[in-house]
C-alpha cells in the first residue's frame, strides 16, 4: 500500500501534523486555507470590501447624511455649521478679498471634507465616484480576462492559422502605446452625435454612458491576459492526460473545457485581481483627461481633474479621490500576491 509523504509532494507541515492533513482535501479546499492563513492578504481583502461597501452606499449618504445632490451646483447656497449660517462659496480670503473659494472641511455631516467650485459637496461625489470608478475597473477587467481566455484556448489548442491570426491581431493591439490607443478610441467614441448613439449587440452607447471607458479599457487590455494564458495552453495540450483524452476519442469541446480549462482557471483568478487594480488606474487617467467618465457622472479621476485648481486652497478635494484610489490599488495587489501564493501548486504549503 503507498504511503503518502508529504515532502515527495512539496507540501511543508508543521512539527505536530501529519500527511492525513492534506489527504483526501481538494486543491481548491487547499487553496483556501492558504489564503486564509494569509492574515495580510484576507486584510487587503476587507479594505477593498469596505470601499466598495461605501462606495454602493453613497446614495444613502447623500440622502441621508450630508442632504444634499452631489451633481447640482449649489453657488449660492448656505447650510448651519454649529449654529452659524455658512455660504458654500465664500469670498475670497486674500487681502484683496478677490474671487471665491468653496467652503473648507468642515468635518461634520454636511460638506465633510469641503465642496468644490461648483458648491457640491466633495464627500458624497468621491462615494459616487467609487461607483463608477470601480464599476468601470471591474467591468473591464473581467471583460479583458474572459475574452483572453476565450480566444488563448482557441489559438493555444488548435494552433495553425488560427493561432497565427489571434497571435497577430494581439501584437497588433500591443504596438500601440497603451494610453495612446485608450485615448484614440476614446476620442472616436465621444466624438459621435448624440442622436447617433453607437450600438454595440443589444446595448446602445451614449457618449456619457459608462459602458463606453469600460469597453476601451476591456479591449487594449485583453493581450496582457491572453500572452500568459496562451504560453500555459500551449505547454498543457503536450501534457499526456491531453494526449490520453485525445487517443480516447475525446472531442476538441470536451478536451478544452474538460482538460485545458481547470489547469489554467487559477492564472486567470490570480490575474483578475491584479487587472482590477490596472484598469481603475487607467480609467482615472482617462477621466482625468476628460476622455473617460464624462459629466454629469463623477468618478476619482474626474474629481481629482475637478480639485486640480484648488490645490492651494483647498486640496482635500483632490487628495480624498486621491487616498481612495491608493487604498483599492494597494489592497488588491497585496490581495492579488496572496492569491497567487495560495494558487501557485508548486509553493510550499504551512498547514496550522
Amino acid at each position: 500500500m503507498a504511503v503518502f509523504e508529504p515532502e515527495a509532494e512539496g507540501i511543508v507541515l508543521d512539527a505536530e501534523e501529519t500527511g492525513g492533513d492534506v489527504v483526501g482535501r481538494s486543491p481548491w479546499e487547499l487553496a483556501g486555507r492558504r489564503l486564509l492563513r494569509n492574515k495580510l492578504a484576507m486584510g487587503a481583502l476587507a479594505v477593498f470590501i469596505l470601499i466598495v461597501a461605501i462606495s454602493l452606499a453613497a446614495p444613502l449618504y447623500a440622502r441621508h447624511v450630508a442632504h444634499t445632490d452631489p451633481f447640482a451646483s449649489n453657488l449660492s447656497g448656505t447650510f448651519e455649521l454649529n449654529g452659524k449660517t455658512v455660504q458654500v462659496i465664500q469670498q475670497g480670503t486674500g487681502k484683496l478679498g478677490l474671487g471665491e473659494t468653496p467652503v473648507g472641511p468642515t468635518w461634520h455631516a454636511k460638506y465633510f471634507i469641503g465642496a468644490d467650485q461648483q458648491g457640491r459637496d466633495v464627500m458624497a461625489r468621491v462615494l459616487y465616484g467609487g461607483r463608477s470608478s470601480l464599476m468601470i475597473g471591474v467591468g473591464s477587467a473581467v471583460l479583458a480576462c474572459l475574452v483572453a481566455l476565450v480566444l488563448a484556448l482557441v489559438a493555444g489548442y488548435f494552433g495553425g492559422t488560427i493561432d497565427l491570426i489571434l497571435s497577430r491581431l494581439m501584437d497588433l493591439i500591443w504596438a500601440f502605446p497603451l494610453y495612446l490607443l485608450a485615448i484614440s478610441l476614446a476620442t472616436v467614441l465621444l466624438a459621435r452625435p448624440s442622436d447617433k448613439p453607437l450600438k454595440v449587440l443589444f446595448i446602445t452607447l451614449q457618449p456619457s454612458s459608462l459602458w463606453i471607458p469600460l469597453l476601451i479599457i476591456g479591449i487594449v487590455y485583453v493581450p496582457y491576459v491572453y500572452r500568459p494564458i496562451r504560453g500555459q495552453v500551449l505547454s498543457l495540450r503536450e501534457k499526456e492526460f491531453v494526449e490520453a483524452a485525445i487517443a480516447q476519442g475525446a472531442a476538441s469541446f470536451r478536451v478544452v473545457f474538460r482538460e485545458v480549462l481547470p489547469n489554467v482557471i487559477s492564472t486567470v483568478i490570480v490575474l483578475l485581481p491584479l487587472m482590477i487594480a490596472t484598469t481603475i488606474l487607467t480609467e482615472s487617467a482617462l477621466s482625468y483627461l476628460s476622455i473617460g467618465v464624462q459629466p454629469p457622472k463623477a468618478s476619482w479621476g474626474t474629481i481629482i481633474e475637478d480639485g486640480q485648481g484648488l490645490l492651494y486652497t483647498r486640496p482635500w478635494v483632490a487628495i480624498a479621490p486621491g487616498i481612495m484610489i491608493v487604498l483599492v490599488v494597494l489592497a488588491l495587489n497585496v490581495f492579488g500576491d496572496g492569491l497567487r501564493d495560495a494558487l501557485d501548486p508548486r509553493s510550499k504549503v504551512r498547514m496550522k
